[in-house]
């Protein structure tokens, strides 16, 4: 029997044809422009829209913003975990099924070339924020059917993306209402202090000691290896973040020694300022003024940020601030599964 060519999409589990639609668009941002790492300012968007809501949709619907983990492209979004949906498949499932009234669902890009923006200005980096707050909320609100009130947006993230979805809304109460966090970056001391250990051996054993010689190397490299460029990048990155030095552009000041890993107090100050935990009594009123607030993490996290949620929870129950944290088994990743019930809680508040 001869093979034949078939008609339609290949079905699961390789490809789940989508209820709902999904506008993939490219988009040119002012606020990008020129940043100091020389990084795209055409930026890829996804706007999902569920099954029977078009752009002239009768009355304005909720929106949820989802951001991506560090290392985190837009299209990351499409890998699949063995034997499930995608999260593009999974939210659409969720909607297909009745189990979420409508909204807009909108997966924004923050990627750097360092592996990530945290969701911040920076001279290091860019001016990521604005960008998601100022240009990508105002965009999506004048094409697409969503209701330009903040009490009727929120945004939702896992990792550094749970870390931009609880200090964006701290940070900007005027455009987002609600945030659901998976495994946020929180409580800096558990999550960070370790890996600059890791981050000054391995420049010692394998770089000369030398972020110049890393950044020769991973620039050479046929590939990206996670073992030997992750912790050093992301160390690097995360500074570029958090306290980028105001005399060069792009470039971090680091909060340990290159040749111990040993603290630098005065910068180390400087990221504990941009803590979550620490932020939440500085934005007691921010945080008040959510209508939702969603916390989870694995009990077995590899950066501990099980403990991060639970004590961002502590810092909100001191504050008498509505949130829920659950915690369950599972480690940083594989988490895919998560994402819908979480959107589901945020547009059930939003649309209250």
């Amino acid at each position: 029997m001869a093979l034949q060519e078939a008609d339609g999409p290949v079905g699961a589990p390789w490809e789940r044809p989508l209820a709902g639609v999904l506008d993939r668009l490219a988009v040119e941002s002012e606020l990008l422009a020129q940043n100091p790492l020389g990084d795209p300012s055409r930026r890829p968007l996804y706007v999902y829209l569920p099954p029977g809501v078009e752009v002239d949709h009768p009355r304005p619907l909720p929106s949820v913003y989802v951001i991506q983990g560090y290392f985190g492209q837009l299209d990351s979004w499409w890998r699949r975990e063995p034997f499930e949906p995608n999260v593009f498949e999974g939210v659409d499932a969720m909607f297909a099924a009745g189990g979420c009234p409508d909204a807009i669902v909108v997966f924004a890009d923050c990627w750097t070339s360092y592996g990530g923006s945290q969701f911040l200005n920076s001279t290091g980096t860019g001016r990521y924020q604005d960008y998601l707050c100022d240009e990508v909320v105002p965009f999506i609100d004048g094409r697409y059917p969503t209701a330009a009130d903040r009490d009727r947006r929120g945004i939702a993230g896992k990792s550094s993306g749970g870390y931009g979805a609880m200090v964006v809304p701290m940070m900007r109460p005027d455009v987002f209402g609600a945030l659901a966090s998976h495994a946020g970056d929180a409580l800096f001391e558990c999550c960070y202090i370790p890996s600059f250990a890791k981050t000054a051996r391995k420049l010692r054993d394998e770089f000369e000691g030398s972020y110049d010689v890393f950044f020769e190397r991973l620039a050479g490299a046929d590939r990206f290896e996670m073992a030997k460029f992750a912790d050093p990048l992301m160390g690097y990155g995360c500074a570029a973040c958090f306290s980028p030095d105001p005399d060069r552009p792009g470039r971090p000041v680091l909060p340990f020694e290159l040749a111990t890993g040993r603290l630098v107090d005065e910068v180390w100050e400087r990221w504990l300022e941009l803590d979550p935990v620490r932020m939440a009594p500085r934005h007691a009123d921010a945080l008040r003024s959510m209508r939702r607030i969603y916390l989870d993490a694995g009990k077995s996290d590899e950066w501990y940020l099980d403990l991060g949620a639970q004590a961002f929870a502590t810092e909100l129950e001191k504050l008498e601030v509505d949130h829920t944290l659950e915690l369950f088994d599972g480690k940083h990743g594989g988490l895919t599964y998560r994402y819908p019930t979480a959107i589901r809680e945020l547009v059930l508040a939003l649309g209250s």
